[in-house]
């Protein structure tokens, strides 16, 4: 792993790279890890890095010495997101059903939690 955005040419001092273009490099260091990987867990690879994509402009904003921690945020920033759905939909069959939440209250947010 690089231990800065990569400055062009390598010298501090010099352009630091897009980070699209971090992020690209990033996933091509990943390439013998994917080739590695069955078929369907290398789509699951490439779907990580997509949802890093979907962050590129807060990764330019935070320009961290460790790109690969802005990546990671990203991706477990999306799967907070998706788990968040998830739990509202099941929330809302559970009610529909009667039976009792099965799942753990969102740790964010308000009264969700039960409280006191």
């Amino acid at each position: 792993m690089r231990s800065a955005l990569c400055s062009v040419g390598g010298f501090m001092g010099r352009t630091v790279l897009p980070f699209s273009r971090v992020l690209e490099q990033e996933a091509q260091e990943w390439r013998k890890f994917r080739r590695g990987l069955r078929k369907e867990d290398q789509e699951f690879l490439d779907r990580l890095f997509e949802e890093a994509r979907l962050h590129v402009q807060a990764g330019v904003y935070a320009s961290r010495p460790w790109p690969f921690e802005t990546i990671l945020i990203s991706i477990l920033l999306e799967h907070e997101k998706a788990l968040v759905e998830l739990r509202s939909k099941l929330k809302v069959l559970e009610g529909q059903s009667g039976k009792p939440s099965l799942i753990s209250p969102p740790l964010v947010g308000g009264d969700e939690g039960g409280g006191e």
